[in-house]
Formats: structure tokens, sequence, C-alpha cells
């Protein structure tokens, strides 16, 4: 459910992460940018939240378990993609070489290898 508070779009934890799921299939940056900020938010809000918000965000956040730790699947896969296109890229611009039986690659890296 939306409410609007601060300027900020809140949305049930539940629907933030599956938002955030498809923004990520579609690679939908800018939007996964507002989910990052209204995530920000909603941390920076919990310190200073009442009895009744902190138990709201409690059950939103069991509720959400579920597609959180399908998210994080998602993303981690996302992840493991985008590494094999940068080497890919590399390969192809002649930055690293692939030597065949030891399964190794040679050349510059981006530090994550």
């Amino acid at each position: 459910m939306r409410e609007s508070g601060a300027g900020v779009e809140r949305l049930e934890l539940k629907e933030l992460v599956a938002e955030a799921s498809r923004a990520l299939a579609r690679l939908d940056a800018n939007r996964l940018e507002e989910l990052a900020v209204s995530c920000q938010a909603l941390n920076r809000e919990l310190p200073s939240s009442g009895p009744a918000r902190r138990r709201t965000l409690v059950r939103q956040a069991c509720e959400a378990q579920r597609d959180l730790a399908v998210f994080g699947r998602v993303l981690e896969a996302t992840r493991a993609n985008l590494s094999v296109m940068r080497r890919l890229r590399e390969l192809r611009m002649g930055r690293i070489e692939y030597v065949g039986r030891e399964r190794t690659w040679t050349g510059r890296g981006y530090g994550d290898n």
C-alpha cells in the first residue's frame, strides 16, 4: 500500500521488493535508484519510529522475507552475468586472453577477479 510522507513515497516492503525485482529484470536503473532512495529514507526514519510503526515494519519484513530471498538470488545472478559480460568485453578488446587448459584469465582486471 502506498503512503505519502515527508516527500518520500512509501511502499509496503513486499511491494518494494517485488517492484525492485521487476525493475532489475527490465534493467530499469532509474527506478532502482528511486527504490534505493526509498530504502535509505526508511532506514533514516527507523530510529525515530514509534512502536506502532515498528510493529508494522516487522510484520512487513516477515511477509517480504521470501521475496527478499528471491530478489537476493536475482541480484547475485545479475552480478555474475555482469562479471561475464565485462570479461567478454575485455577479451574482445584484447585486454585479456583465455589460456586454454589451465582455464585462467591473464591481463588486467577490475579488481573483482
